[in-house]
């Protein structure tokens, strides 16, 4: 923490149309690239909720092809077949509507045919990415933050990897975030969704230099996911919950909250995309119970004040003049708040009764991920020993 601020380049090129009844202004964006249009979902809970219907109702004038059942974790299976589809059908633009895992997935269908081989090859190496279709979204849950940014995350189970691709050519043309879309989704995936979007932030806040205004943004986009998840949480037809956790969303994982500050190294990422590529698990839900044992298990004397600070201006606790004892008491007070919305503490809470992945996990993390480079640099064994600690 300090008052410097580190060089950047920042461009997020995606137009946002947001709040009740945005989705009215998509045809208008839409016509200028063709009328050709491959619509990608999950799994079908967009045909029981109406928005199917609505889409198909104002697209009417496109000619419509469609990629039904993306999986909760995108496989790259379904990227294949939307990438067919693109190629066979001369598609002009892909429509994503679905959460993050139905745009990450369509992110890099639109990257398919524009390349000779298997997509797969694109995920282990975005330099491969040069062209893509023109990508639109509608957004069904606030997680990811995929509506707004550059990245995708894609499994191949036949490997065990989960991968992330990061590609300026992934970027949105346009999103349309209308929180009457969220009001239908359970308790589970709300809470998830929040710890996934909390975790975006602290990924780039607990870093060792960030400038004042990122804090500032990290902090602020905190507390207003501490507040409002509780309450979509109790009552998931409140609106201004939905909204704020909509829009909290997209700015937490769009890099507004990095610019200025050192990168990190997505460490609770790194370990948790392993648990999702051999256990297929709900993403939110292992970077909630992953989160408070990182903190533990790094918190030294580099750490404590920023994981005091956290403690202090997130959760208005006291500055005591032990920053140890102020830090202890902010993750335990994250750990609260995640139990208070039904998420897991441990991996047997997500049905993860083997330690026999662990080695393997471990060592893939750290080869995926530059954890030698975290705030608290990270090995195979350290990071076997969080896996042990999280158990």
């Amino acid at each position: 923490m300090h008052d410097q601020v580190f060089n950047f380049n920042y461009c997020t090129p995606t137009k946002v149309l947001f709040g009740k009844d945005s989705i009215k202004g998509l045809p208008a964006e839409m016509a200028p690239f063709g009328k050709r249009v491959l619509l990608v979902y999950g799994g079908g809970s967009i045909k029981r909720s109406g928005l199917y219907d609505e889409v198909k109702r104002l697209l009417q004038d496109f000619e419509i092809f469609e990629l039904p059942g993306v999986e909760p974790n995108p496989r790259i299976t379904s990227v294949r077949e939307g990438g067919r589809i693109c190629r066979e059908q001369h598609i002009d633009m892909v429509l994503a509507v679905g959460g993050g895992s139905v745009l990450d997935c369509s992110k890099v269908i639109c990257d398919a045919p524009f390349y000779d081989g298997d997509p797969w090859d694109l995920v282990l190496d975005s330099s491969k990415i040069t062209k893509a279709l023109p990508l639109f979204t509608v957004l069904t849950l606030a997680a990811t933050g995929s509506e707004y940014d550059p990245a995708a995350v894609i499994s191949n189970l036949e490997t065990n990897e989960k991968i992330g691709v990061l590609s300026p050519h992934n970027y949105p043309k346009v999103s349309v975030l209308d929180p009457t879309y969220t009001l239908t989704v359970s308790k589970r995936q709300t809470a998830a969704g929040s710890a996934d979007i909390m975790s975006h932030i602290f990924e780039q806040y607990f870093v060792d230099g960030s400038c004042m205004v990122s804090e500032g943004l990290s902090e602020s986009i905190l507390r207003t996911v501490i507040k409002f998840a509780k309450i979509a949480y109790e009552d998931g037809n409140n609106y201004t919950a939905r909204a704020n956790l909509m829009w909290a969303s997209s700015l937490a994982c769009n890099g507004i909250c990095q610019v200025g500050s050192e990168p990190g190294a997505w460490v609770c990422h790194a370990i948790e995309h392993e648990l999702s590529a051999y256990y297929d698990i709900t993403h939110g839900e292992g970077l909630a119970l992953l989160t408070p044992v990182i903190m533990r298990y790094t918190l030294n004397d580099k750490t404590v004040k920023r994981y005091a600070y956290f403690a202090h201006r997130v959760f208005d606790l006291p500055l005591n003049d032990d920053l140890y004892v102020t830090a202890r008491a902010g993750i335990e007070a994250l750990e609260a708040f995640f139990a208070s919305i039904g998420l897991p503490k441990t991996l047997r809470d997500v049905g993860i009764t083997s330690k026999d992945k662990f080695d393997a996990m471990a060592e893939h993390a750290c080869k995926c991920f530059p954890l030698h480079q975290a705030f608290v640099p990270l090995s195979p064994a350290q990071v076997r020993e969080i896996l042990e600690q999280s158990f």
